[in-house]
């Protein structure tokens, strides 16, 4: 009856469908309303774990990238259901990286400021992670990680009605399994996706989508000796700037577009 009962949720499961702004099927199985309580109760934890920058200079000019980049009008293009009041947080740490949690929460960490040197860098990042939550990506990613589980408590069961021998041994490599073939590859698909999404955020809002190329060679050069792409979340940076120099002609369009309309976010790199 159990192994019924668990087959039932994972059929329930994989029926909830959606689609990405680039048109990719996803499995969604929380609310909006649902993920922007995790994303709030997630920042609240990380500003209690983490020093916020009191550098008036610093935090202006972050929040003037971050504001246009998820000014409404623009983000709406892309999902008509975003209409939250952003919250940015600059945090003193040599981190370089940067985030944005569902319910329009965005943490940039001075670190980043070092390797995305100018506004358009810095605009690159923040259109990425902004880009992440407007494809619902950690919605998609909490819900996978639920049906995988789900899918190996039915392996597990199998394996206990037939007495098969080394059980932990086949379940630990089937976890293995589950991490190389579907989580590492997915992130990596939706790290892509980010980029895609993120470019045409940062260009619709003013920025030069030149920059995301330059960007990313800086990331190379910070990052030293990152994990081979076939272990890694992330696509490499080769990859990535190949992919974004294939997509400047179109983003340059929409980068021109945007300064006709009057889009000039003026935002200065602190002295």
């Amino acid at each position: 009856m159990r192994s019924l009962a668990v087959v039932a949720v994972v059929l329930a499961l994989a029926g909830c469908t959606n689609q990405s702004p680039t048109g990719r099927g996803q499995t969604l199985l929380f609310s909006q309303e649902q993920m922007r309580e995790m994303g709030a109760q997630s920042f609240a934890q990380i500003k209690q774990q983490e020093k916020a920058s009191t550098d008036k200079a610093i935090n202006a000019y972050v929040r003037c990238v971050a504001d246009a980049v998820t000014d409404p009008a623009l983000l709406a293009t892309i999902d008509p259901n975003q209409k939250e009041t952003w919250e940015v947080v600059v945090f003193e740490s040599d981190q370089v990286n940067a985030f944005a949690l569902p319910g329009g929460h965005i943490g940039v960490y001075t670190g980043l400021l070092k390797v995305a040197k100018t506004p358009d860098q810095l605009a690159t990042v923040l259109g990425h992670e902004v880009a992440h939550v407007l494809a619902d990506h950690g919605n998609e990613q909490v819900s996978r990680a639920q049906m995988t589980n789900a899918g190996l408590e039915i392996v597990q069961i199998a394996l206990g009605a037939s007495g098969t021998e080394n059980q932990d041994l086949i379940m630990a490599g089937l976890g293995l399994g589950a991490q190389v073939g579907i989580a590492l590859p997915f992130g990596r698909q939706q790290e892509s996706e980010a980029d895609v999404v993120g470019l045409e955020l940062m260009a619709k809002a003013g920025f030069d989508p030149a920059a995301s190329v330059e960007l990313w060679r800086n990331m190379a050069k910070a990052s030293g000796g990152a994990p081979p792409e076939l272990l890694s979340t992330h696509p490499s940076h080769s990859t990535r700037i190949q992919d974004l120099q294939q997509m400047q002609a179109q983003a340059q369009g929409w980068y021109q577009q945007a300064k006709g309309q009057g889009r000039h976010p003026g935002c200065r790199v602190p002295r």
